[in-house]
């Protein structure tokens, strides 16, 4: 089979074919296919709960499944919000899956009726399919050879005619989400003594255990884990719990006890979790810290000291069912 005569870009007036163009997209998306931004295209109920859903502004990438349709993807945008009308139910509930479909007759193998306007389409749709089954995740699991992505399911109850959000579970993904991911290590250069609490309050500590961070714009989530390892418990047993906190958010805490020894023995402090960054957090320095909390009954104390490493890893995500601005 022959070339493709004319590749992107050539001179000369020579006519570039559509395929070449979605194959220049397909590279750019490097083959992946969804949304652009965490944020985009997100189905939500009406302010006024009604028989449809809007789907927010935002852009897409998705493949070109036609036949002859390898190595091909569309970019789409949508400018406004899209209202699309959903059915309502009878005497059994319903579950529907919302998607983004390419709808182009003209590519190889498609059967999708003519455009009145063969200058502006519409070639993509905001397109409810009903009725699939309520474990549908993906519309490859009931059209696999559709070019459409998914962007949420309704479940909707029986004899019910608006929907709310309570019914609507994201189903976006991104096209190329972000990731980074950071490492950070210290130790005291002196003796650095638990200061004490009140029963039940947290305080920061220990003052190694503290950093500055920078939290990435897009992070709309982020795993934590901190470890502050070769504590020292000296002159009894402690009993309490270790986190961390990200600015106001603190983290799940780990409970710690030694029993009742009365001899010198060294811990790990050990907290990890997985928050939501809300969307004021984003792009800001916050301070991320060790946090503790003993009973003050306990007889016995801790040191952080020479021997003491603290590690803080921090996983940032770019998660579009985190993002809810």
């Amino acid at each position: 089979m022959a070339w493709d005569s004319v590749p992107w870009f050539t001179e000369g007036g020579a006519e570039h074919s559509s395929e070449v163009a979605r194959l220049l997209a397909y590279a750019a998306f490097a083959g992946g296919e969804g949304i652009v931004g965490s944020g985009d295209l997100r189905v939500r109920a009406l302010s006024s709960p009604a028989a449809a859903v809007n789907v927010y502004p935002g852009a897409c990438a998705i493949l070109n499944r036609a036949p002859g349709g390898r190595y091909q993807a569309y970019a789409a945008r949508l400018p406004s919000a899209d209202q699309v009308p959903v059915a309502a139910t009878g005497a059994a509930k319903r579950s529907d899956l919302v998607v983004a479909r390419i709808e182009n007759p003209y590519s190889a193998g498609e059967t999708w009726p003519l455009p009145g306007d063969p200058t502006v389409g519409p070639y993509i749709y905001t397109r409810v399919i009903s009725n699939v089954p309520a474990t549908t995740t993906s519309v490859r699991q009931i059209r696999p050879n559709d070019s459409s992505i998914t962007l949420a399911r309704i479940d909707i109850p029986a004899n019910t005619s608006s929907i709310t959000q309570a019914m609507i579970k994201d189903l976006r993904e991104m096209v190329a989400p972000r990731a980074r991911r950071r490492l950070y290590t210290s130790s005291p250069s002196g003796d650095q003594n638990w200061a004490g609490n009140s029963k039940g309050q947290w305080v920061a500590w220990p003052p190694a255990a503290r950093w500055t961070v920078e939290v990435p714009p897009w992070a709309t989530k982020a795993r934590i884990m901190l470890t502050v390892a070769g504590v020292q418990v000296m002159r009894g047993g402690v009993w309490g719990s270790s986190a961390w906190k990200l600015g106001t958010l603190q983290g799940e805490s780990v409970t710690l006890d030694t029993g009742a020894g009365d001899g010198s023995q060294r811990i790990h402090l050990i907290s990890a979790d997985t928050i939501s960054i809300p969307s004021s957090m984003r792009g800001t320095v916050q301070t991320l810290s060790g946090m503790i909390s003993l009973d003050d009954d306990n007889a016995g104390v801790l040191q952080a000291d020479v021997a003491t490493t603290c590690v803080l890893d921090v996983d940032w995500a770019e998660d579009p069912t985190e993002d809810e601005t």
